[in-house]
């Protein structure tokens, strides 16, 4: 059973830094499906509402993931920034159970909150990549990587569904305060972190952050990641928007049957996590990546399909959320490890701050799209336009070079 678990989980401070990571990326997905339950059951969120307190979550995303990585770059001291975005994220949440039980709480209430906690998020995001190649020796690199990248996306599936089931036992203000802990958690973890890390790197904030994208503009092979990334984000974000408020309004679904639904995306997150490694092995890391792109929106399409008796709905959106959660780990694990072994050390968190802001950016425009669309065309309608625009923005890959790459490639200049 041992030589079964990988040999830098037994290390100790990856260990650690990877339960911190696992956990501050559930808490954060939990509370993005959490907020937006009570927005609707407490305070009547239309999908106009809906759509702006997705957007003020995304839009740090968009505003300061290219200016985080280059100031993390500069500080150094990951470890620390990483403490400090969990500890400030408990805090920010906290404030919304508190009005909640005080009759306090409005929706300009979640919109601060929304924003406060998707900005601390990208700080700590930014930070990763480079505490990361601190604490993992090069021959440890490529399972380090798979482990680490399928945290966030594990999270990106699980954390809601787990968030609607907590919410249908404790009610949304306990399953906040979870949330809380969850975060507290995390920073008790990350300071049993000991590490050396890399030096700071010395340079202008502006001069930095062209640096990257000048790198970025020259790997072919990371620009096509980027590309389809950022046009999967924009369409999952869209999708992603209005699906509590299709099934809890159009479907007549409750918040544990959403949330035990959406959990089954956990199982197929996990067996994809599990599989992306044997399969990148036998077809090579750029068509695994290509494969993951498409049956991550192509399996959505049951949700804009579900109709008829509940038993078929559940059954329909169960297979969709499982299939596309599968999707989602072979093209993320194999595009995260891509990116990590091309990318200089001191070029990390930048990158990361780059792929974030051009990929992830999209999100707050997705989320804006899914609400304006929602209210003048109709939900189901606006899940149809996200889930076959998916389908079509990935297909330049089939001539891109990415498809090409079998083997690791070797980090750049």
């Amino acid at each position: 059973m041992a030589d079964r678990i990988p040999a830098v989980l037994r290390q100790k401070n990856f260990r650690n830094f990877w339960t911190a990571q696992t956990v501050s990326y559930m808490g954060d997905q939990v509370t993005s499906i959490v907020l937006p339950l009570i927005a609707v059951m407490a305070l009547d969120a239309s999908a106009a509402d809906m759509g702006m307190l997705v957007t003020l979550q995304q839009l740090p995303l968009l505003l300061f993931s290219l200016h985080a990585g280059a100031w993390v770059d500069r500080r150094g001291r990951r470890r620390a920034t990483m403490i400090a975005a969990n500890l400030a994220s408990a805090a920010a949440v906290a404030t919304v159970p508190l009005a909640y039980f005080t009759d306090a709480l409005t929706l300009l209430h979640l919109y601060v909150v929304s924003f406060v906690i998707g900005t601390l998020a990208v700080v700590f995001s930014v930070a990763v990549p480079g505490l990361f190649a601190s604490l993992v020796p090069r021959e440890q690199y490529l399972s380090a990587t798979s482990l680490s990248r399928a945290s966030y996306s594990f999270s990106f599936v699980a954390g809601p569904s787990v968030g609607g089931v907590i919410v249908q036992i404790l009610s949304a203000p306990f399953a906040l305060l979870l949330d809380v802990f969850s975060f507290l958690v995390a920073a008790v973890m990350l300071r049993t972190v000991s590490v050396e890390e890399t030096k700071k790197e010395e340079t202008e904030s502006q001069r930095g952050i062209r640096e990257a994208l000048r790198f970025l503009g020259r790997s072919a092979v990371l620009r096509a990641k980027i590309l389809s990334g950022t046009a999967l984000n924009f369409f999952y974000t869209v999708y992603s928007t209005l699906l509590i408020l299709f099934a809890a309004r159009d479907l007549g679904l409750s918040a544990g049957l959403v949330g035990a639904v959406i959990s089954v995306g956990a199982v197929g997150a996990l067996i994809g996590s599990a599989i992306t490694g044997k399969v990148s092995a036998r077809l090579g890391l750029g068509p695994t990546y290509l494969i993951g792109c498409l049956i991550f929106p192509a399996a959505l399409v049951l949700t804009p399909l579900a109709h008829g008796p509940q038993w078929i709905v559940v059954t329909m959106l169960v297979i969709g959320e499982f299939a596309s959660a599968l999707g989602l780990m072979l093209f993320d694990i194999s595009g995260a490890t891509l990116q990590q072994a091309i990318t200089p050390d001191r070029l990390r968190s930048r990158m990361q701050g780059a792929q974030m802001a051009i990929s992830y950016g999209v999100r707050p425009v997705g989320a804006l799209v899914a609400g304006g669309m929602g209210t003048l065309i109709g939900v189901r309608p606006t899940l149809w336009f996200a889930v076959v625009g998916g389908l079509l923005s990935v297909l330049f890959l089939f001539w891109s070079p990415l498809r090409r790459v079998h083997d690791l490639p070797d980090e750049a200049e």
